[in-house]
């Protein structure tokens, strides 16, 4: 756990985006050896082009590399697969969920010299490559493709449910609010499932790679208040009200602790 720690350190700007991956899948092994992984990862960027001038003959690039000639796609058969979310996995097996699958294409761009950001949408994200004439998106879980800007709303919309697309629903995702939205799809899943100790070994990790959000603390509290572990829970809540300044926020902390404590 102290690669995790670590990388709950780390400033936004300073964390590699995939290596922090591969640690968060690494902790579901008992030995990883990450290193030929990474030298893997570094030779792939190495094979994009060189100074490609625009930002769309990057994005076309880095599909052209990552889908067509490594094959790497959604999983459209086993979606909910709780290793579509495991990046030494969807290395291995070349499919994943659009979270794992965008981590790879900034990553890989970012080893390029490439301004590249993930873009997150209800239910969805997609890549963002950057240059100074505009951004151009790549929908990763289909095959690579690259989006019109017209294409984003329409895809906003479908996964809005039918609304349309509201300036909110979309934001470029800091590095640290990438690998939370990677590890909250496996925490989700094992909270729908009912398996209440993989969620509360997922949000113990959540709070070590993000330990400035207080919505990851307060559910590990309840979840350690579940497992009837009530010192751990008041241990979570003491730790929450080290991250906020919000009164309401703190008042409810103290509530909740104080029910701890009864």
């Amino acid at each position: 756990m102290d690669a995790l720690a670590a990388i709950g350190c780390q400033d936004d700007a300073d964390i590699r985006i995939d290596e922090a991956a591969l640690h968060l899948a690494a902790a579901d092994r008992t030995r990883a050896d990450l290193a030929p992984t990474l030298d893997w990862l570094k030779a792939l960027s190495a094979r994009l082009p060189a100074a490609l001038p625009t930002a769309q003959d990057r994005a076309q690039a880095l599909s052209d590399l990552l889908a067509k000639e490594e094959g790497f796609t959604g999983d459209r058969e086993d979606y909910e697969a709780p290793r579509n979310a495991d990046m030494l996995s969807v290395l291995a097996r070349r499919r994943g969920l659009p979270i794992s699958l965008a981590i790879l294409y900034v990553a890989t761009a970012r080893r390029a010299g490439w301004e590249a950001r993930v873009l997150g949408l209800p239910g969805h994200v997609v890549v963002a490559i950057e240059g100074s004439e505009k951004l151009v998106l790549i929908d990763v879980f289909a095959d690579g493709r690259l989006l019109e800007p017209a294409e984003l709303a329409g895809l906003g919309t479908t996964l809005a449910r039918g609304r349309p697309l509201r300036p909110g629903d979309s934001a470029l995702l800091s590095n640290r609010e990438t690998l939370v939205r990677l590890l909250m799809n496996q925490a989700n899943r094992a909270r729908q499932g009912g398996d209440a100790p993989r969620a509360l070994t997922l949000y113990r990790r959540l709070t070590l790679i993000a330990p400035a959000m207080p919505p990851l603390w307060w559910e590990r509290a309840r979840l350690e208040r579940e497992a009837g572990d009530t010192a751990a829970a008041r241990r979570s809540l003491a730790a929450m009200r080290e991250t906020t300044m919000d009164p309401d926020l703190n008042d409810r902390i103290r509530q909740a602790y104080e029910a701890l404590t009864r």
